[in-house]
């Protein structure tokens, strides 16, 4: 079976990005061949790159542009798209070009705590704000409604009333760090060897 290319979409720190490079970086089965952000100066970039990951950056206005995208995933021969920590929305036209082959990290238990500007610690202050008991991170498929895809595997986590939405943030960040490339090995497995 040749192997699986999947590119890490990413806006921010990058450290599940880096992750999932470690993750694959032995595997015969999937390669990390291409990281994109939409920020020039997103930290992933650098970690990928010292990671011998190719990287491109993808403003909005080439992100919305399929004459743009879908060459550049094409020259890396991508097969699986993982959003790790990407913040736009990803277009009509990529979705429909990776049908069931893009997937999303959300830092809470969705269906709570998704949508429009629920990203980052806008999440983790939004659960402590409300007092829950527990949080979680959650896998789920991509669809033109913003965190509205089928839930792949959900993780949870207990919280204390003295949390800080810092804490929570640490709390479920350490679920992202041990549980995200386990789950993304399972849904390559079961996405691309099974049919």
């Amino acid at each position: 079976m040749e192997k699986i290319n999947i590119a890490i979409f990413v806006s921010g720190g990058g450290t599940n990005c880096e992750n999932l490079i470690r993750y694959f970086k032995d595997s015969p089965h999937v390669c990390c061949s291409l990281v994109v952000s939409n920020k020039a100066d997103a930290l992933a970039l650098v970690r990928a790159e010292r990671l011998g990951v190719p990287t491109a950056v993808a403003p909005k206005a080439q992100l919305g542009d399929p004459q743009v995208m879908l060459p550049l995933l094409r020259q890396y021969n991508i097969h699986f798209i993982v959003l790790a920590g990407f913040l736009p929305l990803v277009p009509d036209y990529l979705i429909e070009a990776f049908p069931r082959r893009i997937v999303n990290l959300h830092p809470a238990l969705l269906p709570k705590y998704g949508g429009k500007g629920m990203w980052g610690h806008h999440v983790h202050e939004a659960v402590k704000a409300a007092g829950e008991t527990e949080t979680g991170m959650t896998v789920h498929w991509v669809t033109p409604v913003c965190d509205g895809g089928e839930i792949i595997a959900q993780y949870r986590c207990a919280l204390s009333p003295d949390d800080t939405a810092d804490d929570i943030a640490e709390k479920e960040h350490q679920l992202e760090m041990q549980y995200f490339p386990q789950v993304i090995e399972r849904v390559l497995a079961d996405t691309f060897v099974s049919n």
